[in-house]
């Protein structure tokens, strides 16, 4: 297991992913002064961003329906803790946005190859409401996924 969202296992068999990038950001907004630099006053912590980037060949990999699964799971709009493969745990995530790239089509119109990349964003962990509860499709498919 590379990583966990929620219940979806990003491996080799469902969504492996080539590169993580995160980016995190702390305010510090400015208060203009005549004939000054603005002071500036730290307000707390600001966007963390998890950007996930892979290459699926369904051949080998998984595919098209673990795109489809985590599409699933962001219309849920919930948060799902995300924690990575050797135990570091990031904090609870939404997913902001899902991009694929099809390409080296079948005579039926089937992708060899779909290049995807996923966009997730820290939500505050103190907001239990945010969670995500596994309910009807979505905890059927993250059942197959155990099994």
């Amino acid at each position: 297991m590379m990583m966990a969202y929620g219940m979806f296992v990003f491996a080799l068999g469902t969504a492996p992913y080539q590169e993580l990038q995160r980016q995190s950001a702390w305010r510090h907004e400015g208060q203009g002064r005549v004939g000054r630099r603005p002071t500036r006053q730290y307000l707390g912590p600001g966007d963390d961003t998890i950007t996930l980037t892979g290459t699926l060949l369904p051949h080998f990999t998984g595919g098209q329906q673990n795109l489809d699964q985590l599409r699933a799971m962001a219309d849920e709009a919930a948060a799902w803790p995300l924690i990575e493969g050797n135990g570091t745990f990031y904090g609870l995530y939404v997913i902001e946005s899902l991009n694929e790239k099809k390409s080296h089509q079948m005579h039926d119109g089937s992708a060899q190859r779909i290049g995807f990349t996923l966009t997730l964003q820290r939500v505050d962990d103190g907001r239990a409401d945010l969670l995500g509860r596994l309910t009807g499709a979505l905890a059927r498919s993250a059942t197959g996924l155990l099994a």
